[in-house]
């Protein structure tokens, strides 16, 4: 308690954690799609996140002790449905996180940073990704992993994959399935 204190008094009280709130009438929606190809079977689940950051760091306090500023981050689910064998639908909004001065220090605004799905399949998570700008392009973001992965789930790890196809050896390109993340601005 003493040293808590004694803490305090040297360093200035701790930086508090805002209650981030949720824009009550987002307008940006999004309909992100999963489309999987060439996978060896189905997988046991599929999640999504959406990352929201904030971009303005002059809003922030610096921390006390260090005097770093740590920008409010926030993930949010993406609830993905069932459209066939090889494609699920998610919604998400660009701006979902409420706009607001959390801090005395002026208005934070909120941005979508990245979007990713996890595909599960005993201890090995897939993971495709897609940053802001891809998503705000909504052009399609391939993402390609070696099929061997899918069946060495002995161990819990995760799969990235990668973007580039051509990355892969020329004797493992036709050992590849690819997940494709699109992202469509639709009306809220």
């Amino acid at each position: 308690m003493l040293l808590a204190l004694i803490s305090t008094f040297a360093f200035g009280s701790p930086m508090k954690t805002p209650q981030i709130k949720q824009n009550p009438h987002p307008q940006k929606r999004y309909e992100l799609t999963l489309s999987i190809e060439g996978a060896p079977g189905p997988f046991d689940s599929i999640a999504g996140t959406v990352h929201y950051k904030v971009q303005n760091e002059r809003c922030v306090p610096a921390t006390p002790v260090s005097g770093a500023t740590l920008t409010p981050e926030q993930n949010v689910a993406i609830d993905f449905v069932r459209v066939s064998d090889h494609e699920y639908k998610g919604t998400l909004y660009v701006d979902l996180l409420q706009d607001e001065d959390y801090y005395g220090m002026g208005v934070c605004h909120w941005a979508v940073n990245t979007a990713w799905a996890t595909l599960r399949i005993k201890g090995v998570e897939f993971s495709p990704a897609m940053d802001s700008r891809e998503l705000l392009a909504q052009k399609p973001v391939p993402t390609y992993f070696v099929r061997s992965e899918y069946f060495n789930s002995s161990d819990e790890r995760t799969a990235f994959g990668t973007p580039n196809r051509a990355l892969f050896k020329p004797t493992t390109r036709t050992d590849i399935f690819s997940m494709t993340l699109t992202a469509r601005e639709t009306a809220p």
